[in-house]
C-alpha cells in the first residue's frame, strides 16, 4: 500500500513573486498541477496537499473533486508540513505502508523514475529511499563574500531529489521526534537517518529538478514541451 503527500504550503519567497511558485503558470497549468499529476500517475491510495492557511490559490485549480487528493493544513517549515500531511493519512494507513513524499514544485520527475523508487526501495529491506542522480561538477565550499575554502570530492555526492519513500511509521516517529527536539532536517531523509534509519539512493533523470528561481522556470517550460513534442 503505497500513499502521498506533497507539502504545499512555501510562499516561494526566494523566487521573488507575488504568487506562490506552486501556483504559477508553467506549460499550460499550474506547477503544483504538474507534480500532483506526476504522483497520481503511480498507484497510490490517496494524495495529502499540505497548505498555507491563507491559500486562495487552492480552490481554482479544481482537484478538490477528486476523491484521491486530501487538502490538508501545511506548516511554517516543510517537516511540519508532512507532519499534518501524516495526520491526514493515519486514519488510513498503517505503519508498515509506504508513503511517497514530493516537491510540490518538481514539476517534471518522470513516472518512470517514481516506479524504479518503488520498486528498488520495497525490495532492498531498507526503511527509506529517494531519487537522485551523481554530482557531475566540481564543488566548492564557500564562505561569506564568496571566497572559495576549500574543494569538496565529488565522488561520492550525489544530488538529491524527490520523491523521497518510507515506511509510513518510520517517517511519522522521525518527524516528531525531530519536531520534539527542535531540529529543523532538509529533508525526509536526513529525519530518517537521524534517527538511526537506513536510506537508499535510486538513480533518476537529471531533468527532475527543483523550481527554485526564474530560470528553473523556463527550463520546466521547455522540458514538458520536449516530452509532448516527443510523445506526438
Amino acid at each position: 500500500m503505497c500513499w502521498g503527500i506533497l507539502p504545499a504550503a512555501g510562499s516561494g519567497a526566494r523566487f521573488g513573486s507575488a504568487v506562490p511558485k506552486q501556483y504559477l503558470p508553467l506549460h499550460g497549468r499550474a506547477v503544483l498541477s504538474w507534480s500532483l499529476e506526476a504522483l497520481l500517475a503511480v498507484p497510490v491510495k490517496a494524495l495529502a496537499v499540505a497548505l498555507g492557511p491563507d491559500d486562495s490559490h487552492w480552490p481554482a485549480l479544481g482537484w478538490n473533486q477528486d476523491s484521491r487528493i486530501i487538502a490538508c493544513r501545511g506548516g511554517a517549515q516543510r517537516q511540519q508540513s508532512v507532519l499534518g500531511a501524516l495526520r491526514a493519512l493515519e486514519d488510513r494507513a498503517r505503519d508498515d505502508d509506504w508513503v511517497l513524499v514530493h516537491d510540490a514544485v518538481r514539476p517534471c520527475v518522470r513516472g518512470d523514475d517514481i516506479l524504479r523508487l518503488i520498486r528498488e526501495t520495497g525490495a532492498a529491506g531498507a526503511d527509506g529511499g529517494l531519487l537522485g542522480w551523481p554530482a557531475d561538477n566540481a564543488l566548492k565550499r564557500v564562505a561569506a563574500g564568496g571566497i572559495v575554502r576549500d574543494n569538496v570530492s565529488r565522488q561520492d555526492c550525489w544530488n538529491a531529489a524527490t520523491p523521497q519513500m518510507f515506511r509510513f511509521g518510520v517517517l511519522r516517529q522521525a518527524l516528531h521526534r525531530a519536531e520534539a527536539e527542535q531540529q529543523s532536517h532538509p529533508d525526509e531523509s536526513a529525519a530518517v537517518m537521524a534517527t538511526g534509519g537506513s536510506v537508499i539512493m535510486v538513480p533518476c533523470a537529471k531533468d527532475n529538478i527543483k523550481i527554485t528561481r526564474e530560470p528553473d522556470l523556463e527550463l520546466a517550460a521547455a522540458i514538458l514541451a520536449a516530452r509532448q513534442g516527443n510523445s506526438q
